[in-house]
């Protein structure tokens, strides 16, 4: 009898398949992740796809697969029935035979189905269950094939580990990330031939540049001689020249509206090509500005050529393929558009679905956009994997924003003891300075009294004096008390309208706004980074110095008027809530209180990025120490993992919102709802209810649930049911002054 890894009934055959032969799935596996690892491992990933599922050679597993996938229904004894734990025996032999350098091994083959493993309290526990060592022994009591069960020529050395200590935990992640894809492809190409047949259809990265820059030609052609239309040629002419610089971490510091999109997006391809880089990775901030940001590139490279990676991607059909669905799994696609949630907490991750793309980052382009806004309290393990990506996989970044958060070492991170900068930064602009004074196209005016608050109907009355304006607020609840205070038309945009409603609202806002009709909008800050608006007059709240300057780029963004474009600082009846929020406003105002000249002088960002990071706490969570190995190799990688989120959701949960459109006969909300209700929940139904949805507080959601005004369709899945909880204009309402924004990051 072979020994079986799967085994699978050909519905449209009316057959059993041949079964999955173990020894094969075992080779072909090791074979897979050693070309992953190739760079950083490939002897240590062989190694780990040859005993990973070695626990499968016991006869009970056999006896349980047979019998559970109905192959042979007989195949079973009395009292065995249920699963058979088949990852532990090679990872225990991996403790046996190499020891202490070993549980590397046992680390990824233990965790390649539940995933990685904190040591102390979790793996080390399960490898001294007695249960463990009776499957190895009865696994090894069977003809294993010489090439499997034995380690060859392997001889494991840490001392190759790159980044030594510090690179140690996330060696093991990309490590386990090309043993769990390797184990995943594998698979599929026994269970799903067609599946895997379909994947790796896309245009190379050559192709690319040739849309590109047949696309950029015309653009040129088409473009108006005006001065913005000049500096953003110079912007890509610099980008395309400092792409022939070796890898490594770049800065991009351009003014809003000069073109950063496409000149990154011209470095990041002249550099793939000049490097031979395998993939370009742009990764985001919000959700709310990623789908702009994809259409704009598959405008230049076609429908074929972009992977969108994020949650709203499966309320648009036309964008979503079933290829680019497969290569969400692992990011092998040559172009991946995603956020920076994806990014990032994929980085630390433990779960085999979240790891299984991270090898794909090797030797990739990764454009991080608006820079300025990556997270503070989790800034010091970002810069630390940024550092080394760069430094031994042939990672290069490009911090692309207007407002450079100066994160280089030896400037703003040597302000503090044992902060961490990043390594040998280079900027791609020659003379940023020259560009920001020839894309100066407003004029910012600061409170002339930095104790004299506006009351809200003060400020609406002074708002209702311009044609056309944009008034940014620091928070949801202060959006909604403004916009009541204003007259009939004013339009509103805030985290409490789903990402459905705000999509639509920020549409007709461009297009009032090119055909000349006036418009007034009052929106908290997701309109700052991405969203491209153009208003002769914006008000901004006291907030962050990069908030203001990100508001300031909603003015005159095109450069039409014939003046410089208005904007207004003004303080607020109330303060930011304390947080991130309240932290950025009081390091502006230390910052700028008593200044002559120009409030957006680049060399400001500089202090006030250094008087923001200096009131953060870096490493909130202790990331840090998790992921240090003891000496006996012992890293918290589940904890890690789970305190590593970028938007912290313990205290929020989503509710779906009946939002039927614009016109108000878009009943999609209704349709997934009843397909939910009819076949119980799936991941694509869920997938496609994400733009329906609004986050709030747990205690808000509690609080609605016991007065009737929402239900749980489904354990975790709330549902609106009162037809006045959700605003035409407003949003979601959750009648208790709860505005609020659940995290600063949630927009």
């Amino acid at each position: 009898m072979p020994y079986i890894a799967h085994v699978t009934y050909d519905a449209q055959r009316e057959a059993w398949r041949a079964p999955h032969d173990l020894a094969e799935h075992l080779r072909e596996t090791g074979k897979l992740a050693a070309q992953f690892a190739e760079r950083y491992g490939s002897d240590w990933a062989r190694l780990a796809g040859l005993w990973h599922d070695l626990g499968k050679y016991r006869p009970r597993f056999q006896r349980y697969i047979r019998h559970k996938s109905g192959y042979e229904p007989d195949a079973h004894i009395k009292g065995e029935m249920g699963k058979v734990p088949h990852s532990g025996a090679g990872a225990l032999l991996a403790c046996d035979r190499f020891g202490l350098q070993g549980r590397v091994l046992a680390y990824l083959i233990a965790g390649h189905h539940a995933g990685l493993d904190d040591w102390y309290g979790g793996l080390r526990e399960r490898l001294a269950d007695p249960a463990v060592r009776t499957e190895l022994l009865e696994a090894l009591a069977e003809p294993i094939p010489p090439e499997v069960a034995d380690s060859g020529s392997f001889q494991p050395d840490l001392k190759k580990v790159p980044g030594g200590s510090a690179g140690f935990a996330l060696w093991v992640r990309l490590l386990f990330s090309a043993l769990v894809d390797a184990d995943f492809l594998d698979t599929e190409r026994y269970m799903s031939p067609a599946t895997f047949a379909a994947r790796n259809c896309w245009p190379t990265l050559p192709e690319l540049v040739s849309r590109f820059d047949a696309f950029m030609a015309c653009k040129s052609r088409e473009a108006a001689p005006t001065q913005v239309n000049g500096v953003r040629a110079e912007v890509l002419r610099q980008c395309l020249d400092a792409a022939q610089q070796p890898p490594g971490i770049f800065s991009l510091t351009v003014p809003t509206g000069g073109g950063k999109t496409l000149s990154s997006m011209a470095f990041a391809l002249a550099h793939a090509i000049k490097h031979g880089k395998r993939r370009i990775l742009y990764a985001i901030p919000y959700t709310s500005i990623i789908e702009q940001t994809a259409e704009v590139f598959r405008a230049v490279f076609g429908k074929d050529a972009i992977v969108e990676h994020h949650s709203n991607v499966a309320s648009s059909p036309e964008r979503e393929t079933s290829a680019s669905r497969l290569a969400c799994e692992n990011w092998d696609a040559p172009i991946i558009v995603t956020t920076n949630v994806q990014l990032f907490e994929s980085l630390f991750a433990d779960r085999p679905s979240r790891c299984r793309k991270l090898h794909n980052l090797v030797d990739s382009v990764i454009v991080l956009d608006e820079a300025h806004l990556l997270p503070p309290q989790f800034l010091q393990p970002i810069l630390d994997v940024m550092n080394l990506l760069a430094g031994h996989y042939g990672v290069t970044f490009v911090l692309s924003t207007a407002t450079q958060p100066v994160l280089a070492s030896r400037q703003t991170f040597d302000a503090r003891k044992n902060v961490r900068g990043l390594n040998n930064v280079r900027e791609i602009i020659s003379d940023p300075d020259d560009l920001y004074e020839r894309l100066d196209r407003v004029q910012v005016h600061l409170p002339t009294d930095w104790h004299a608050r506006y009351d809200w109907p003060g400020l609406a009355q002074e708002l209702m004096r311009h044609v056309s304006v944009l008034a940014i607020v620091n928070t949801r609840a202060h959006a909604r008390t403004l916009w009541r205070e204003m007259p009939e038309g004013a339009l509103h945009l805030s985290a409490l309208m789903c990402p459905a409603h705000r999509s639509a609202v920020i549409g007709r806002i461009k297009e009032r706004l090119n055909s000349g009709i006036p418009t007034r909008v009052i929106s908290t800050q997701l309109v700052e980074a991405g969203v491209d608006l153009d208003f002769p007059v914006v008000y901004r709240a006291l907030a962050g110095l990069d908030s203001i300057a990100q508001a300031a780029g909603r003015c005159n963004r095109e450069g039409k008027l014939s003046g410089k474009g208005q904007v207004v600082v003004f303080l607020p009846p109330q303060p930011s809530p304390p947080g991130l929020l309240r932290k950025g406003e009081d390091a502006c105002r230390k910052v700028l209180y008593g200044i002559d000249g120009n409030p957006l002088k680049r060399s400001l960002f500089s202090a006030y990025f250094t008087q923001f990071y200096y009131d953060c706490d870096l490493d909130e969570k202790g990331i840090g120490q998790m992921i240090a190995p003891g000496k006996e190799l012992d890293v918290r990688f589940r904890s890690a993992a789970e305190a590593f989120r970028l938007i912290d959701d313990k205290d929020t949960a989503p509710v779906v919102v009946r939002y039927y459109g614009e016109a108000g006969n878009d009943r999609r909300v209704d349709e997934l709802l009843a397909l939910i209700e009819r076949d119980g929940p799936q991941r694509w139904l869920f997938r496609q209810l994400q733009p329906y949805m609004v986050t709030l507080y747990h205690r808000d959601v509690m609080r609605l649930l016991s007065q009737g005004e929402i239900r749980e369709m489904i354990p975790g899945l709330f549902v609106q049911t009162s037809d006045w909880l959700y605003h035409p204009i407003l949003g979601f309402d959750p009648q208790d002054g709860t505005g609020t924004d659940p995290a600063m990051t949630i927009v």
